[in-house]
């Protein structure tokens, strides 16, 4: 049995391990004056770094949670190890030979323990490299070519060839000093029917390691159509070593490049990793057979410093339902995650592998920088089921998507893409928008000071009836006037009145009157005095609409004498102008909508058909000028 580590083995291992180097392998750390550094905790969750580091002194200490200690102990706790494990581990890093009083110059490593789980991984990711130049993985080595990977490639990210038949692994391993039991342990090995046997065989595969570069598991590829397994990927079963939640493939290479740019790019698959990497994207990463999730995004905000200002996480997803649905999924995650997330998603569904070959590196290179706000892609996302064409369609995607608007935490963020939603959707009251998700949320909202807005019916407010609508509505002023032209002046508002669609009209109240009064003839129906006003009541729908009538056919016009006939156009232009103005917002939300470049042929009739309203309301602006 192999004896104590010499006391002046580990004094010097202390010494030359550089504390600050060791962390930043696990925390991005940055300056925080007095000689000391400062980075987000390994050790708990916290959103402001309070985890700090003396190199001077060669010490740790957390002020949030309490964990302190040297660079040995360090590695004792973020690594799961022992004493002697941490300073063999450091010792390998320096390149320090240690001695074992009472022992001699090597170690007999205790049977099963966590190093010695290391071990067998890197001796099997050594065998299965070596595996991938024989004859037998020729159909390996053309899977990586297929995708545009050479040997130089395979070689940066270790990938290696399960051979055929049972126990080949194992019978290496075993011949190596391991024993079976730490294979079984390991995951490399499980007990067969006959004995045990390898857990992977003729599949390309690659080695999952930890942040620190540690080999600790296996991602294995399908490349036989005659494999008894059907599933495309396999990957090691959780082990002492290997937790799947808290692993990311890619991030050994990618965590210096991660805390430079401030930026992690996350991928599906290992060669979408490779893709990006060689592409000139070296901050991408992927989850190991399971879904990106919090204990993921904890691993790179301690690489992001992320502090709300520092850092951005861009997820990358095919454009089909199936990455919309990921998408979702991401931003339920990301209400946990502060740093500014995005989403970038290939032309045609292709992922960052079929991109690169299709389209090149520079494509690949475009994706990531043509990203856009995970919160916006999941809104537009959801937009796309919906007729934004029609009235309808607008109020059935704000009734879905006001609440899903109102689940985002931060109020500034909630507050903008309620404005944004707005927006997209081509509703033309921002405020009230913004005030609705407010109330879904929660939040306070403004105390109006105004009649309730109608248009609040399409998002779930109850409204007995047509309210009756506020004079002083500048908004309304309008519609107002030409409705009392209507009931006042018939003989000249005539035709031009009984032509303008319902949809010249917004308040609900309005509404009913026009209709009204088109059932009663219009104003052009011959009727005069108390008897055309009568037919209009009869005609009205509701007791509030029939007092508005009422109340709309005593108010003063601010006509005239003898000015008549001018005064009705104008008031009628400056109507249709309004009107043409929702045409035009509606032109321009639907051309927000669309590519120029992938939509070009719709896009061009819809820029044209906008020059076209532009110059009809620029008409209507200038025969209605000084009224109203």
């Amino acid at each position: 049995m192999a004896g104590r580590i010499r006391e002046s083995d580990i004094a010097l291992v202390r010494e030359r391990s550089r504390i600050d180097e060791v962390v930043g392998d696990q925390v991005s750390l940055k300056r925080a004056g007095g000689g000391a550094l400062k980075g987000l905790c390994p050790f708990h969750d916290e959103k402001s770094p309070s985890f700090n580091v003396r190199p001077s002194h060669g010490t740790f200490h957390c002020f949030g949670c309490g964990e302190g200690g040297d660079v040995i102990a360090f590695v004792m706790k973020v690594e799961h190890l022992s004493f002697v494990e941490a300073v063999e581990r450091l010792a390998d890093r320096v390149g320090i030979q240690l001695t074992y009083e009472g022992g001699g110059a090597t170690i007999q490593r205790d049977r099963g323990t966590r190093g010695r789980l290391i071990e067998a991984h890197k001796a099997a990711a050594e065998y299965y490299a070596e595996q991938l130049a024989t004859p037998d993985a020729q159909a390996a080595r053309e899977f990586l070519a297929e995708r545009g990977f050479d040997e130089a490639a395979a070689r940066q990210f270790g990938c290696g060839f399960a051979p055929g038949g049972w126990d080949k692994l194992t019978k290496h391993l075993l011949g190596r000093g391991f024993e079976l039991q730490e294979l079984i342990k390991s995951q490399l090995t499980k007990e067969g029917r006959q004995g045990p046997i390898d857990r992977f065989h003729r599949r390309l595969l690659w080695p999952i390691k930890e942040i620190s570069g540690d080999v600790v598991g296996f991602g294995a590829r399908r490349i036989f159509d005659d494999d008894p397994i059907q599933a495309k990927y396999l990957n090691t079963s959780e082990s002492m070593i290997y937790k799947k939640s808290q692993v990311l493939f890619g991030l050994d290479q990618a965590k210096r490049e991660i805390a430079k740019r401030k930026q992690a790019v996350i991928v599906e698959g290992y060669t979408d990793v490779m893709a990006m990497h060689l592409a000139g994207v070296p901050t991408a990463v992927a989850s190991c057979g399971t879904a990106f999730g919090t204990d993921h995004m904890n691993v790179l905000r301690r690489l992001l410093i992320d502090d709300d200002v520092n850092g951005e996480v861009i997820f990358t997803f095919d454009g089909d339902e199936a990455g919309q649905k990921a998408a979702l999924k991401a931003f339920d995650g990301e209400q946990h995650f502060s740093a500014q997330t995005y989403i970038a998603v290939a032309p045609d569904g292709m992922d960052p592998c079929e991109l690169r070959q299709a389209k090149g590196d520079v494509a690949v290179r475009d994706l990531v920088a043509r990203r856009i706000p995970l919160i916006e892609f999941a809104i537009k996302a959801q937009l796309k089921s919906y007729d934004l064409d029609s009235v309808d369609g607008r109020v059935e995607a704000l009734k879905k998507m006001v609440p899903f608007v109102a689940q985002i935490k931060d109020r500034a963020k909630r507050d903008g893409y309620a404005t944004r939603l707005a927006w997209w959707v081509g509703w033309d009251d921002e405020a009230m928008v913004v005030r609705r998700v407010r109330q879904v949320s929660g939040g306070k909202a403004p105390v109006a000071t105004q009649r309730a807005d109608p248009n609040q019916m399409a998002l779930g407010v109850e409204v007995d009836g047509p309210p009756r609508p506020n004079p002083r509505d500048p908004r309304l002023v309008p519609e107002r006037e030409v409705l009392k032209i209507a009931l006042r002046l018939p003989e000249y508002a005539g035709p031009m009145y009984d032509s303008l669609p319902d949809e010249s009209f917004t308040d609900p109240a309005y509404v009913a009157l026009h209709r009204a009064i088109r059932e009663a003839g219009g104003a052009s129906c011959g009727l005069e005095g108390s008897a055309y006003l009568e037919a209009i009541s009869q005609a009205c729908s509701h007791a509030s609409v029939r007092s508005v009538m009422t109340e709309l056919a005593v108010e003063p016009l601010a006509v005239k004498q003898n000015d008549e006939f001018r005064y009705v156009s104008m008031v009628i232009a400056r109507l249709q102008e309004v009107q043409v103005g929702k045409q035009v917002e509606d032109v321009k939300s639907r051309l927000r909508r669309l590519s120029p470049i992938k939509d070009a042929d719709e896009y061009r009739a819809l820029w044209g058909d906008l020059v076209a309203l532009e110059e009809y309301r620029k008409a209507l602006l200038q025969q209605s000028a000084g009224v109203l």
